[in-house]
């Protein structure tokens, strides 16, 4: 193993591998295209580095039940009610390989720095994009999207950022803390001008964690700050944000619509789901008690039950064995808050916590750009090696 160790670092193939995920995190906040494109770079090079026996393959525990979801998920397609559609939407599947790509890329010290770089690049100039925008071109209540097509999916990469920002800059001991403490700032800021609540509620979880891990007692900040944003935040921000708690709310009330919904199909496709994109098909039948406006939509606003409509329960179970997988296997590292990897593991089960809780509300998990960073937050902590020095 350690001769494999020695050869992988003079081996030009593992230092593009790092190099293409690098790119992929430092647009990943900026460009799905480009994001997507140096992921695929970063595969073919670790393809190559994987049968060059410069690396070896390395997964973690919590790829089993990935790898399941993934499995189930196309079989379903056979079922599904369009398999055409289905079989096309599985192509998403592939993105889980960035787990065993960041598990070969940041092995070393010199790829877990180039790409927690790069993220932190791609976070600031997002977030300094977003502030500018709102500066200068907003318009009152404009919901402002940064570089994505979409508030929400801009509302998702931000939630995980902010948990990586938020924990690096208390836990991390390097001369970038600050540049971690500024973009967070800059990124709450960006999250805030989305007026994504849902991704609000999994920041403010999400962030409960790591301050309880940094200090308890500094929780009692929490809810000051949240009376803070609240009383100097702009109408109708500060409307959106008091609209969480009213079931009278729009859109509060097509969620509880979209959840209805999503029961009945379930009950009608228990084994299979509907098929992979394809619930929206479905919920047009008026038996499932959408109004007009809900069967607008594509999706069930919720990643529990979009995954168990459209894929089934075994599926679903499978989902949630990864997710639960992963936690628990987070939470063992945090254990020793003086190991190195205490920091890369405290914002990988906050961006966890962040992206479900947020993900009761949001299909979150539909997203390519919002999967892919934060399988890469979650598999960081896992590529440390089993003996690394404080």
């Amino acid at each position: 193993m350690e001769l494999l160790r020695n050869q992988g670092e003079k081996s030009v193939w593992p230092a593009l591998l790092s190099l293409a995920l690098a790119g992929c995190l430092l647009f990943s906040l900026i460009s799905i295209t480009l994001m997507e494109s140096f992921l695929a770079l970063a595969f073919l090079f670790w393809l190559i580095a994987l049968l060059k026996r410069e690396i070896r393959l390395a997964i973690p525990g919590f790829f089993r039940p990935l790898a399941a979801y993934a499995v189930l998920s196309i079989i379903v397609c056979f079922f599904s009610v369009s398999p055409e559609v289905s079989f096309k939407e599985a192509r998403e599947l592939l993105l889980y390989l960035a787990v065993p790509i960041t598990m070969s890329a940041t092995v070393y010290e010199r790829g877990r720095f180039s790409s927690t770089t790069a993220l932190l690049a791609s976070g600031l100039i997002s977030s300094i994009y977003s502030v500018g925008y709102m500066v200068i071109r907003s318009r009152p209540g404009e919901r402002i999207h940064g570089f994505m097509g979409h508030y929400m999916t801009q509302a998702g990469l931000l939630l995980l950022f902010i948990c990586a920002a938020l924990s690096f800059w208390l836990f991390v001991k390097d001369r970038r803390r600050w540049l971690w403490g500024a973009a967070f700032v800059l990124a709450i800021v960006s999250l805030a001008l989305t007026l994504t609540r849902s991704a609000w509620v999994g920041v403010v979880v999400a962030a409960a964690f790591i301050v309880f891990l940094y200090r308890p007692k500094a929780l009692l900040l929490i809810p000051v700050l949240i009376a803070l944003f609240l009383l100097v935040s702009p109408q109708p921000m500060k409307r959106r944000a008091l609209s969480t708690f009213s079931l009278h709310a729009y859109s509060n009330v097509l969620r509880i619509e979209y959840l209805k919904a999503g029961w009945r199909i379930i009950r009608d496709f228990p084994l299979h789901g509907t098929g992979p994109d394809t619930v929206d098909m479905v919920f047009q039948n008026p038996k499932y008690g959408l109004s007009e406006v809900g069967r607008q939509n594509v999706h069930l606003h919720n990643n529990l039950i979009q995954i168990a409509a459209e894929r089934g329960i075994p599926t679903f179970l499978a989902w949630m064995t990864f997710i639960v997988w992963a936690f628990v296997s987070l939470l063992k590292l945090i254990r020793d808050r003086d190991s190195a990897v205490f920091p890369y593991a405290a914002a990988a089960a906050a961006a966890l916590l962040g992206l479900f809780t947020a993900g009761l509300f949001e299909y979150n998990f539909g997203d390519s750009e919002v999967t892919v960073l934060f399988l890469y937050l979650i598999t960081l902590p896992f590529a440390f090696p089993k003996k690394v020095e404080p």
